[in-house]
């Protein structure tokens, strides 16, 4: 064909082996950079895909560790109520040995701070909720804290009721009959019952039921915590394990492509040096026609 520059055989597989190298400079910068051995499944389509299932794996598992770690803060909400409700159940306990063996006068009042403790009582269980969950103020509600993809890997924890209206026996401010102890509070407090101190006992009864409820539940909510924060770990080293597992399948030694870089620009130079000598020797050939 006209216009075409014929290569000699020693120029041509310089110049093929110039260009290969170039490639591989290439492609090792590219690691260098990227820091990937397996970029693209063209690569290597055995490893990248198993990297990438390791890896959707390990952020599905992430999403999830938000939640439980979210979980132990609702746990923690609600344990922190109880402990707190427990010591005001206990003071309300006090108040009610005290009148047991008070005069009127001292009944009168007491049975006035007995309501006021009640009402704070509720008022701090009523105000132990997290991100809209109060798990100590309704049966109704209750927590689900999910830990991988399977369905059955998941904790449920049921809410319970410590408000003190729902240990029957036990009324204060608007409802004034204690039922169950056969107990009335009249307008006058507890002084119009000077004579029946079993009655008081009835109401220690009560609330030491109230405390051993309590102080269950508080148990129940320390021991998933504990299984959240345990599950917690293992979710993260997990994560971690599988994260590394990928990165083998597509990370770069980048020591190696170091040296690599290093001896292909050694080569690079050594082709051109080559190419340059094949030139020189076609030259040396055109001489000896002039």
């Amino acid at each position: 064909m006209a216009g075409e520059v014929k290569l000699s055989s020693a120029i041509r597989a310089n110049l093929l082996s110039l260009q290969k190298t170039a490639e591989l400079v290439a492609r090792t910068q590219e690691r260098l950079s990227t820091g990937l051995n397996v970029a693209f499944p063209v690569a290597d389509a055995v490893a990248f895909f198993q990297a990438k299932s390791l890896s959707d794996r390990a952020s599905d598992l992430s999403e999830k560790k938000n939640g439980i770690d979210q979980g132990i803060s609702a746990l923690t909400a609600a344990l922190l109520s109880v402990e707190s409700a427990e010591d005001i159940f206990a003071q309300m306990k006090g108040l009610v040995l005290s009148a047991k063996s008070g005069t009127a006068s001292d009944r009168l009042t007491l049975s006035s701070q007995f309501n006021n403790l009640a009402q704070q009582a509720n008022n701090l269980i009523g105000d132990s909720s997290y991100q809209g969950l109060n798990l100590v103020n309704s049966t109704a509600n209750a927590l689900k804290v999910s830990f991988s993809e399977k369905t059955g890997s998941v904790l449920n924890v049921d809410g319970a009721n410590l408000l003190v209206t729902n240990f029957v026996g036990l009324s204060f401010v608007a409802v004034s009959t204690l039922a169950s102890a056969g107990f009335t509070v009249l307008s006058n407090g507890w002084s119009a019952v000077s004579n029946s101190i079993s009655l008081f006992d009835a109401v220690v009864d009560i609330l030491d039921s109230a405390i051993t409820t309590i102080r269950t539940n508080a148990a129940t909510l320390g021991s998933n915590v504990s299984l959240l924060q345990t599950r917690l770990d293992f979710t993260t080293s997990y994560v971690n394990t599988l994260t590394g597992g990928s990165d083998k399948l597509t990370l770069a030694d980048l020591n190696e492509e170091g040296a690599n870089l290093v001896a292909l620009q050694t080569r690079q130079q050594l082709a051109t040096q080559a190419l340059a000598f094949a030139g020189q020797s076609e030259q040396a050939v055109l001489q000896l026609f002039t």
